[in-house]
């Protein structure tokens, strides 16, 4: 029995792996909000999706690691149910707050985010370094600390406010501007896990929808100097510290 997002989760698997994966989320015995059993037929299934990806690399995976992401895609797939959804990105947190940034794969997320540990210290907590969850609440939303947090496994089992959702681009100067959830909408699509069921896709359009319009929404043009770090904060936070 696991903890993510405020959902308890029981995980059924075949491997041990996904169970020491998840270690540090376990939680008290109990009623469980979501039960997630895997069978050999998910493993395949992610087998075939990570060979249409890249071939090479898709031949080297275990079984026991395809069934850790075959355990998250079934997490995910549920989640709308609770308001909850899952984003490909870095989050980290200053003061208590979380400020995710999202890009395509190799734009630099994962290095932004550590010169942001980089320049604010004991201040920064990394929250997730690629696959956070995201409850939206009336009173805004919520980033959580997920075991499926990038191949450096960078992350902590904790909830804070989210602060902003920050579009990430390379760029030789450091420029920050607000964008509309309009300008943002398409990002957010794309970044955020997309259910194959059309009842919880409807629900993930809404939540998007909601997660535009409690959220700061930025795009980020951006060297690898700590510079970076320091535009980024003092637009979305206020003056530099």
């Amino acid at each position: 029995m696991y903890r993510f997002a405020d959902c308890t989760v029981q995980i059924c698997s075949l491997h041990e792996q996904v169970q020491r994966q998840c270690a540090e989320y376990r939680a008290a015995e109990g009623p469980a909000d979501l039960c997630i059993a895997i069978a050999q037929s998910d493993i395949d299934a992610e087998r075939t999706y990570a060979l249409c990806e890249d071939e090479q690399r898709a031949r080297m995976y275990t079984d026991a690691y395809l069934e850790g992401l075959a355990v998250y895609r079934k997490i995910a797939e549920q989640m709308p149910s609770f308001d909850t959804v899952l984003m490909h990105g870095s989050c980290v947190a200053v003061d208590g707050e979380g400020y995710l940034f999202s890009a395509k794969s190799g734009t630099g997320k994962s290095t932004h985010t550590r010169l942001w540990r980089e320049v604010f210290g004991d201040r920064a907590v990394m929250i997730n370094d690629d696959k956070p969850l995201i409850r939206i609440a009336d009173g805004g939303a919520v980033i959580y600390g997920t075991p499926w947090n990038g191949k450096h496994h960078l992350g902590t089992n904790c909830g804070v406010p989210l602060r902003a959702i920050c579009l990430l681009e390379r760029a030789e100067q450091n420029c920050i501007r607000r964008i509309t959830a309009a300008e943002a909408y398409p990002y957010l699509v794309q970044q955020i896990y997309r259910p194959a069921d059309a009842a919880a896709m409807r629900k993930t359009v809404q939540l998007i929808d909601r997660l535009s319009g409690s959220v700061a929404l930025w795009r980020l043009g951006c060297n690898m100097d700590p510079e970076a770090a320091r535009v980024a904060y003092q637009a979305m936070k206020g003056p530099r510290p």
